[in-house]
């Protein structure tokens, strides 16, 4: 009985897990930069997946996670069900780092409404290493 109800929960959070909130994003066309001073650019372009029902914001923030005391910036954008964003919806601090790769990560967070007072629903990160 037990052997069955193991069985029972680790299928529930194996299955849980293929609903997340995911995102992925693409650097592909960021100019290099390595001299430590960002340039500020448009937002990549990213992908989403299994948005939560009752998102009408996302906001987007990137951390160096070799140096997360600089702030890079994000923005907000309105989401209408789409599950790709475009470059040009916001515009932030571009990677940049001094010395050698540092590891950088994207988080999104769904919201019902926009700003500080909007409850976060859920959230998703994805993080690539830069250069």
């Amino acid at each position: 009985m037990r052997y069955l109800f193991f069985l029972v929960v680790l299928a529930f959070a194996f299955n849980s897990k293929a609903d997340d909130f995911e995102i992925s994003f693409d650097w592909s066309d960021l100019e290099l930069c390595t001299t430590g001073n960002p340039n500020i650019v448009s937002n990549p372009y990213f992908e989403l997946t299994n948005v939560p029902n009752g998102t009408k914001w996302i906001e987007f923030k990137l951390t160096d996670l070799d140096v997360p005391s600089y702030n890079h910036g994000g923005g907000w954008m309105e989401y209408k069900g789409q599950n790709t964003i475009e470059p040009g919806i916001f515009k932030y601090k571009s990677p940049c780092p001094p010395n050698g790769k540092h590891n950088y990560q994207w988080t999104a967070f769904a919201k019902e409404k926009k700003g500080a007072f909007g409850k976060t629903i859920s959230k998703a990160s994805a993080s690539k290493f830069y250069p």
